[in-house]
């Protein structure tokens, strides 16, 4: 079965995790997210396992910043919410986000190999 979450899920994370109560800057970006993650090409879904679909959201919202801050702090919660929700253990550590997260920003990891860090987030 295959988690799908809203943007009312993804604005609760970001209400319950993020400090400050950032604006919503990019609506857009939040819809893409919801879109991404439950993407289906001949209905086949594009992001077949929990890590990857945490990874798709993680990525969308980094790299296409929704809030007025803390984007990067925003997708490493909604990605390990989202294994959490899944029935996932979260294993990681936070330098773990932190460091995917900059590659993520930088231009270093691509959706599969962010997917691939998760995998390593979770028992």
């Amino acid at each position: 079965m295959i988690l799908r979450v809203d943007r009312a899920w993804l604005l609760d994370i970001a209400d319950q995790f993020l400090p400050g109560d950032p604006d919503i800057t990019d609506y857009g970006s939040l819809a893409a997210a919801v879109a991404r993650h439950v993407d289906e090409v001949m209905e086949v879904p594009v992001y077949g396992g929990v890590h990857q679909r945490a990874a798709a959201l993680m990525h969308q919202l980094v790299r296409v910043p929704p809030l007025a801050f803390g984007n990067e702090h925003f997708a490493a919660v909604v990605a390990a919410a989202y294994l959490s929700a899944s029935g996932m253990i979260v294993t990681a550590r936070p330098t773990q986000a932190v460091e995917l997260a900059t590659r993520i920003r930088d231009g270093h990891a691509d959706v599969r190999e962010s997917a691939q860090a998760i995998r390593s987030w979770y028992s």
